[in-house]
């Protein structure tokens, strides 16, 4: 006898443990509410989570709209200062011609006040043609009142012209005064101890400025007692303007020297090295 196949059946499925309907009959709630009255605090914990997520997505688009208005103003601002930046002109910029221009103007510069300083110093040293003249005058003069009644005129000018007195008519000549051995090893001394308190610069590893800074201290010790002028201490083409002012600076801030420009002309004084 033929068997009847039993007809195939699903199996039940299993009940999540979060379902409503298995809330609705839990034991662990029994003041439950029956029917659909369970869905009432479920859903009002999902309005309130809603609401917060609602809220969450709108401070994100608000964000989003900050970055998207800062970038915006931003690139705009980056594109401007590359737009003027490409057409803008600056006509009054130095190039590399206004420096070796600005180098020549200033040893042109140095070298006439040096030429100035020279035809000054040969001015006081030259004396006037007047007073030569008056010398000779005065000379022949006393040799005219020891000589005798019978000498001739020409036996006067003879002696005159022969042997003319000794300082009258000879040029003085002014330089550095000649030092033993013994002040120079003294001034270079104190020389040593007035680089040594100025700034580093002028200490260091460049010799030039040393050299400069020790060559402008020698200028007011040659002068010492008296005012001296800035273009007194220039000798082109080594040491030029600029770089004695440079010196000047660091000695005045130093109180080794004193600027003095009550007499219109700006004068520098020797004090030397603060005690």
């Amino acid at each position: 006898m033929a068997t009847v196949p039993t007809p195939h059946r699903t199996p039940l499925r299993r009940l999540s443990q979060g379902s409503l309907f298995r809330l609705s009959r839990s034991g662990a709630y029994p003041d439950a509410p029956h029917g659909l009255g369970f869905l009432e605090p479920a859903l009002g914990e999902l309005l309130d989570e809603a609401e917060a997520l609602q809220s969450n997505v709108e401070g994100l688009r608000n964000l989003s709209d900050a970055l998207s208005t800062f970038n915006e103003s931003f690139a705009s601002w980056l594109y401007v200062m590359n737009m003027n930046a490409l057409t803008t002109d600056w006509p009054q910029a130095p190039t590399d011609a206004s420096f070796v221009l600005a180098k020549r103007r200033a040893e042109q510069d140095a070298i006439a006040a040096m030429e100035a300083l020279k035809a000054a110093e040969l001015a006081q040293v030259t004396p006037p043609e007047n007073s030569s003249v008056a010398e000779k005058t005065s000379y022949g003069s006393e040799v005219d009142g020891e000589s005798t009644y019978g000498d001739s005129p020409n036996t006067i000018s003879s002696t005159t012209t022969s042997a003319p007195p000794k300082g009258i008519l000879k040029k003085k000549t002014t330089g550095k005064p000649k030092l033993t051995s013994k002040e120079k090893k003294e001034r270079a001394i104190s020389i040593e101890r007035i680089v040594n308190s100025l700034p580093l610069e002028f200490r260091g590893n460049d010799p030039n400025l040393r050299r400069h800074i020790e060559t402008v201290i020698e200028g007011f010790m040659d002068r010492e007692g008296r005012g001296v002028g800035i273009l007194e201490l220039v000798k082109p083409p080594d040491l030029n303007q600029a770089r004695v002012n440079k010196c000047l600076i660091a000695l005045v801030n130093r109180k080794i020297i004193r600027k003095d420009n009550s007499t219109g002309a700006v004068l520098y004084h020797w004090h030397g090295l603060p005690e």
